[in-house]
């Protein structure tokens, strides 16, 4: 943990810590404490549980988790939660668990590390502060008076399903002889703890990403819902389309942010909000442009469950609620590549193949606009590619706990290999004329147009989680028009 370097103060140095706790992070500015103060502040408190249910997916995260050790028998895996990253000077990101360590977990408070030792599963982890030291009403990463009350070894253990010890007890726990892998990257103190193998630790880090790439029922669910709360945030934002036209890309970032935060966990990604020539950035996050009648705006936005699964949906809508001829045309063309890419999708047929579908009728609709300096076919082949300047980026990757999902896949389980039944991945194709593109009419320059939809893979084909999205031009101008009223 990155701990801030604040001046000498004059006040009281906390006295020893306890087995299990550290002196509390205050700030210069922090008032003194007083013996007195402080010794007054350990007494006369009850005690009271926190009300932790039973997760509802302990039995799955015990099978991943029996998985994993079979990956590798007689090895000690160590996956840590991660710590508070630093925003500004003292200010810290609101926290959020590394996506492997809560597959195999569910838990989702700081510094916890789960340790698989030949198969036997504990997870070390920092409980709720002693009222027998300063840092319950002094610390402002972890004291309960400043951040909340945290769960704890007991309560852990019971909502998750597995033997929970304190995380003082982790260094003696990875001191021993043995093969040792570390998912590295998460937490500094972790990997400080056992010395680095890139071999050894890089395999882990692929299969716990391969073992996510097929989702179990349960994930499928926490998806779907996802889904359905990123749809009332694209509804949210339609209907307030009169302070849209007002305020700009920001009301729309904040409009979603705030269904994301009351029915999820966050957004699960950074929202992209372009209007007019914003659409043609990609990762366009700066939302401060303004939403002008006539043009279009692109919204790439998905809400993040409590549970940590996202969705990633984009819609380009008409700022007046009805596209103009030109903007319809281009819109139907990347709507006929993206229904393509979706065809595409079913098991057994190569990952690359839905976006070489998208491509395919992108690439000939480019050639009809007249575009391309060589044939559609000639552009298609993979020494040429020339369409690309025009569509930029692949039209899927997977998509679970992280919106980029399984990223340290090998190749031929991922990119290059095949899909599955229980894959989830999205179908992005788009087409981005930039303002300053001679090479395109000057009516084209400064449109951007991207259809995107989470698609669960089936046993005999597809289906579309973001359906209730209308992506049909005349369904968009009917679903905004009855929207806004």
């Amino acid at each position: 943990m990155s701990e801030q370097v604040t001046p000498e103060s004059t006040e009281p140095k906390n006295p020893p810590a306890e087995a299990g706790q550290t002196e509390a992070k205050t700030e210069s500015h922090d008032p003194a404490v007083p013996a007195a103060y402080a010794a007054f502040m350990r007494q006369g408190w009850g005690d009271r549980e926190l009300d932790l249910p039973p997760h509802p997916a302990t039995e799955h995260a015990a099978r991943r988790r029996a998985q994993l050790a079979a990956a590798f028998p007689g090895e000690r895996l160590v996956l840590p939660a991660g710590t508070f990253k630093v925003r500004s000077n003292d200010t810290d990101y609101r926290f959020r668990s590394d996506t492997a360590h809560t597959y195999f977990t569910l838990n989702q408070t700081t510094d916890a590390v789960l340790v698989l030792d030949d198969g036997e599963a504990v997870l070390y982890a920092r409980p709720r502060s002693s009222r027998e030291t300063d840092e319950f009403f002094r610390d402002r990463q972890y004291g309960e008076l400043w951040a909340g009350r945290r769960p704890s070894l007991g309560e852990m253990s019971a909502s998750l399903g597995l033997e929970v010890r304190h995380v003082d007890e982790l260094p003696a726990a990875l001191s021993g002889s043995g093969k040792t892998r570390v998912h590295r990257g998460v937490s500094a103190q972790v990997d400080a703890l056992v010395d680095g193998d890139d071999a050894l630790d890089g395999d882990l880090a692929r299969v716990v990403s391969e073992m996510r790439l097929v989702k179990d029922d349960w994930e499928v669910g926490e998806l779907q819902a996802a889904c359905d709360v990123t749809t009332l945030g694209f509804e949210d934002s339609v209907r307030e389309w009169d302070r849209v036209l007002e305020f700009g890309e920001r009301w729309i970032e904040g409009t979603f942010f705030r269904r994301a935060r009351a029915m999820g966990n966050d957004i699960g990604y950074d929202s992209i909000v372009g209007g007019g020539k914003h659409a043609t950035t990609l990762h366009w996050i700066d939302n401060t442009g303004p939403i002008t009648p006539g043009e279009l705006v692109l919204l790439d936005m998905g809400v993040e469950g409590r549970d940590l699964y996202t969705a990633d949906v984009t819609r380009t809508l008409p700022v007046d609620g009805r596209f103009t001829p030109l903007q319809r045309e281009l819109y139907d063309l990347v709507l006929a590549a993206q229904q393509a890419g979706i065809e595409a999708v079913r098991p057994g047929v190569e990952f690359s193949s839905v976006h070489q579908a998208s491509m395919t009728v992108l690439a000939h609709g480019l050639e009809g606009l007249g575009l391309l300096p060589v044939s559609a076919e000639e552009a298609l082949d993979p020494d040429s590619r020339v369409y690309a300047r025009w569509t930029l980026h692949g039209t899927s990757h997977m998509l679970g706990m992280d919106v980029h999902d399984c990223g340290r896949a090998a190749p031929e389980s991922y990119a290059k290999g095949t899909l599955a039944e229980g894959m989830c991945l999205t179908v992005e194709p788009g087409l981005y004329f930039q303002e300053d593109d001679l090479l395109v009419p000057e009516e084209l320059r400064g449109i951007g147009i991207r259809i995107e939809d989470d698609v669960l893979v089936t046993a005999d084909g597809a289906r579309n989680l973001s359906a209730a999205l209308p992506r049909a031009a005349a369904d968009i101008e009917e679903w905004m028009g009855r929207l806004r009223g």
